[in-house]
């Protein structure tokens, strides 16, 4: 009876334990549904600047991106964004994830640029956190001087939007503040104001603004476009257009 028992225990003994691999391992992916949409951050201007990809994530998402971001960006965003990218592309990384720690292996070094494309484009997951590179810990609060003053992080560039349109990003402007200008698929402007973000002049915060409602004359590209005013003279500054696809 007494070693009965004993079996008994060991079964359940490894059963437990089988369960807790379980759990380690869903812990260390990041898992989307068959194919969903992610960001892919390239530089514009040695800032960097999020662009839509379509992710096939029936393994792990965060290889996914990476995988994306090794590739570089489209000839259509090279020609008409003009985006580049300082990940080299021979790179072969290798990503893990555990305890809200993405850990990032590359055969390649790293410039700051490119550790801020790598950081910004990891972190977009909830279950990231940090991201490791060559032994040490970043967020994306270390790539301030790599992040422009105004970054819209939804709509993307080329993105299919609806009226009104919603915007939401990250801003470090003077005293928070910054302008936009939603134009049609004729150039005309539909909508303007100024925005608020939850701070600024020296600290980054958070911002979300929704348009008027819009109609445009045919299906076609108009164009979001940011910009903060000069507090000297009022002219535009920092200034960026991404282009979006409308529809009547």
């Amino acid at each position: 009876m007494k070693r009965a028992l004993l079996l008994v225990a060991a079964a359940l003994l490894l059963v437990g334990c089988a369960g807790d691999d379980s759990a380690a391992e869903e812990t260390s992916t990041v898992t989307l549904p068959a194919v969903s949409n992610a960001r892919v951050y390239w530089l514009l201007d040695g800032k960097v600047w999020p662009v839509l990809r379509e992710v096939q994530a029936s393994g792990d998402a965060t290889s996914a991106v990476m995988d994306d971001l090794v590739a570089g960006p489209s000839p259509q965003e090279q020609v008409e964004l003009e985006l580049t990218t300082a990940i080299p592309a021979q790179a072969t990384p290798e990503v893990s994830v555990e305890n809200g720690v993405a850990t990032v292996e590359l055969d390649e070094e790293l410039s700051i640029e490119a550790r801020a494309q790598v950081v910004y484009t990891l972190t977009q997951f909830p279950t990231v956190e940090s991201v490791e590179v060559e032994g040490q810990s970043y967020t994306r609060l270390d790539f301030e001087e790599q992040t422009p003053s105004v970054l819209v992080e939804s709509p993307l560039a080329f993105e299919q939007i609806t009226s009104p349109l919603r915007a939401e990003g990250t801003a470090n402007t003077f005293e928070a503040n910054f302008h936009y200008e939603l134009t049609d698929t004729d150039g005309l402007i539909v909508d303007e104001n100024f925005v608020t973000a939850t701070s600024g002049t020296g600290t980054r915060g958070t911002f979300e603004f929704t348009t008027k409602p819009y109609t445009v004359p045919f299906d076609g590209i108009g164009s979001l476009i940011v910009f903060e005013r000069s507090a000297e003279d009022g002219s535009r500054m920092n200034v960026v257009e991404i282009p979006l696809r409308m529809s009547r």
